[in-house]
């Protein structure tokens, strides 16, 4: 079996495949996000989706780690009163 080193991560040729539609990458054709492995059309596509790089990937929009209602205590910068 030949050995594809892509984004630190080592793949089977024939396992290097995108997250999104298990279709076949090389190196030339992919993209990565999070640890996953994309198909340069499908990376574009999900990006699009939600116009971020988290919620169109599956992933918490890091949005709501800003949000102080998620973090009751947090300190606000315009709260001083």
């Amino acid at each position: 079996m030949e050995l594809l080193i892509a984004d630190k991560q080592s793949f089977h040729k024939s396992c290097f495949r995108c997250e999104h539609c298990r279709g076949k990458l090389s190196l030339g054709n992919y993209a990565s996000l999070h640890g996953r492995m994309y198909c340069k059309p499908h990376y574009k596509q999900l990006f699009k989706s939600k116009g971020n790089y988290d919620e169109g990937f599956g992933q918490t929009p890091h949005k709501e780690l800003w949000n102080n209602k998620n973090h009751p205590g947090s300190f606000s910068a315009f709260s001083f009163w």
